[in-house]
């Protein structure tokens, strides 16, 4: 279906523009304020710092431009941008930490609990799991 700009938003794009939304709703998670709880965390869970709002804008200005620029580019997304998210829940998912905002290295191994780490590695593993089986499935052709 054609858009107004004469885009035509096929199954890759939606997708690309859907999580570009999604990513611009978690970079609001950190900025609003009053969305944080006492000790920092966003509903209770996340403690998102400029670096982590600097990924989200970042991630989310590349899923609007590969979704503007071409199908092939918002495929490439996709499958980049989801391989790299759902590694990085799976691994939050195993120990608490990820490597995207370098969690790894600053905090290392979490002793928290299993309900915990799902909690906090749901988003990614939700957002790159999306991307990544959109990405695949979809043929470089149209």
């Amino acid at each position: 279906m054609p858009s107004a700009s004469g885009m035509k938003l096929d199954f890759a794009r939606a997708v690309a523009v859907a999580l570009g939304i999604a990513l611009t709703i978690a970079l609001l998670c950190g900025v609003v304020p009053g969305l944080a709880d006492a000790s920092g965390r966003t509903f209770g869970l996340f403690r998102l710092n400029a670096y982590q709002n600097l990924l989200h804008t970042v991630s989310a200005l590349w899923a609007f431009s590969a979704a503007y620029v071409s199908r092939s580019a918002a495929i490439f997304f996709l499958r980049m941008f989801g391989t790299l998210y759902f590694l990085d829940g799976l691994m939050g998912l195993a120990i608490g930490s990820g490597y995207l905002d370098l969690g790894v290295l600053v905090y290392g191994l979490l002793n928290v609990p299993l309900w915990f780490k799902f909690l906090t590695s749901l988003p990614h593993l939700v957002l790159g799991g999306t991307a990544a089986l959109a990405g695949f499935m979809s043929r470089r052709t149209p």
